[in-house]
């Protein structure tokens, strides 16, 4: 099973930076040609992506083409989709109708390719006002198609600044400001059967303390990775989407614990002081499920 813990962005017009990402222990390195790229250098750096894309990495090897309502984003596709791109992030995702355009060509460029049909993952990044009030139709675009072929949307992914900045924002460190568009993303995300979705990025490089505080208070509220900007966030992200072993321990201890008292024909317990029922149970049996499937 794949980690989707941390992504890690490298500007495609800046090479060091991109051999870079491709060596560390990100679970995908997303090559960008969207707001790192200036726009006089976008055309130019298609090339460069795509040969990138074609290295030895760690990770899987995802490119951010730019928005589907900008004249760059058809060229981005058509010049750097090859067997070895294993997704497309899509920025500034607002309808149904762009997620399905994208499939569409994708689509087309696999066949064209020689490229295993539905292969090539996609991910919506929502992070305009328009694309978090009408999530729940993007996301349900799955079931409007008119025409059949794996879906290749599997998760969403937030952006906080880009977001911020359009609702008129000013978040503090500890972003309560964003805490209603976060939920929402979660819950319509798991509603429409999508895994759990991709945080934001954290701007803020120099408040780690704050940056901590961000990723347990993310994991909580059931996003299951992150998208970086640094290679130094890496390590704590990586730590941070994963169960601690104390977190484990205590769901060993749960589950046990609720299969004896049920053979004796309870189904409320005490655990460590806490009251225990089906719903905890489960969610603790889930979490040891997810470490046993990481591990095959």
């Amino acid at each position: 099973m794949a980690l989707n813990r941390s992504f890690l962005f490298a500007p495609g017009n800046v090479p060091r930076r991109v051999e870079k990402a491709l060596t560390l222990e990100a679970d995908a390195v997303i090559v960008d040609l969207e707001d790192s790229v200036a726009a006089s250098e976008k055309t130019a750096t298609r090339k460069a992506v795509a040969e990138a894309l074609t290295r030895p990495r760690r990770g899987r090897g995802y490119v951010r083409v730019n928005a589907a309502s900008t004249p760059y984003c058809y060229g981005d596709l058509v010049e750097t989709i090859h067997k070895g791109v294993e997704g497309v992030l899509l920025p500034k995702v607002e309808s149904a109708a762009e997620l399905h355009a994208i499939d569409w060509l994708l689509t087309c460029l696999e066949h064209e390719r020689g490229i295993a049909e539905g292969s090539i993952d996609l991910m919506p990044q929502v992070e305009t006002a328009a694309g978090v009030q009408r999530i729940e139709r993007i996301v349900q675009a799955r079931n409007l198609r008119t025409y059949k072929s794996p879906w290749r949307v599997k998760r969403v992914t937030f952006g906080a600044g880009d977001y911020a900045n359009d609702v008129g924002l000013s978040p503090t460190l500890d972003e309560p400001e964003l805490a209603e568009a976060r939920a929402r993303i979660v819950m319509i995300s798991r509603a429409a059967g999508l895994e759990n979705p991709i945080d934001s990025p954290w701007f803020h490089l120099k408040e780690t303390d704050a940056f901590h505080r961000s990723l347990a208070r993310s994991r909580r509220s059931g996003f299951q990775g992150r998208l970086c900007i640094h290679p130094d966030q890496l390590a704590p992200v990586n730590a941070a989407y994963l169960p601690s072993a104390e977190e484990l321990a205590q769901a060993q201890r749960i589950v046990s614990a609720f299969k004896e008292a049920e053979a004796k024909g309870a189904a409320a317990i005490q655990v460590d002081g806490q009251m225990i029922d089906y719903p905890i149970v489960h969610r603790a049996q889930a979490l040891l499920d997810s470490v046993d499937r990481l591990k095959k």
